[in-house]
């Protein structure tokens, strides 16, 4: 099973990743390790997939599986509602496994140089621009200059076309968000945006400066990765994070 590791400085009680679409039971179009339960696989198959993840990662118990909804909810471990509806989770607790799922959109994870505070974020464009991550960052006590964040797989800048209006919908909120716009050359009023330059520039605004990852493509690398844009009916992948 191949996963993502983060490359940041870290202490040594932080365990951190993101899976890929290798390693599971599934069949196509959602081979092989898709953790989604609500894309059209077989249940069973995701089932399996999910025991998995714990097994094979030595997690510390089952992951809380969000019902994403594109908001900037964020839920904190141990969570004992039955609201699963969320976009990121965070935790101060020892062996609570933050956990969100991607096809494209932009998971965030964040820890402390200390090693006491984690969580994971869902940062798909639409939260991204409304402040999912800005909601997370709330949730610590850390000051932001102690919190780092790692991007994981998402949709890439060469591939994440959209029109004026999403534009425009970032730059009402930060005009800096202009730089992360390049027109598209093969086809006019279509814009190609860079989620990782965005989301760079909203952690940088928060004050937090220690970012990592950011440079995987999930649209171009189909070996490795579901992508909704690509192939709409996919699979999804985890991206994890606790602390012992």
């Amino acid at each position: 099973m191949r996963i993502i590791q983060p490359n940041w400085p870290v202490a040594n009680n932080i365990h951190a990743f993101t899976t890929t679409r290798e390693g599971g039971v599934s069949t196509a179009p959602f081979n092989d390790f898709n953790l989604g339960d609500h894309v059209g696989d077989d249940k069973s198959a995701v089932k399996i997939n999910r025991a998995l993840l714990v097994e094979k990662f030595n997690l510390p118990q089952e992951p809380l599986f969000l019902t994403q909804t594109h908001s900037t909810r964020v839920i904190q471990l141990p969570y004992l509602d039955d609201n699963l509806e969320a976009d990121a989770v965070y935790t101060n607790e020892p062996n609570q496994v933050c956990t969100i799922m991607t096809a494209d959109c932009l998971p965030v994870l964040f820890t402390t140089k200390s090693g006491n505070e984690v969580a994971a974020t869902h940062a798909g464009w639409r939260g991204l621009c409304d402040g999912i991550l800005e909601e997370t960052i709330k949730y610590f006590q850390a000051k932001p200059e102690e919190i780092m964040a790692w991007f994981g797989p998402a949709i890439g800048p060469t591939a994440f076309q959209v029109g004026n209006d999403v534009v425009e919908q970032f730059i009402a909120i930060d005009q800096k968000a202009k730089l992360a716009f390049q027109p598209d050359r093969r086809e006019k009023e279509k814009f190609l945006g860079n989620l990782y330059q965005i989301a760079t520039q909203r952690l940088n605004n928060l004050g937090i400066t220690q970012i990592y990852g950011g440079e995987h493509c999930t649209f171009n690398e189909k070996e490795y990765f579901f992508s909704y844009r690509r192939d709409h009916q996919t699979g999804r992948m985890a991206s994890v994070i606790w602390f012992e």
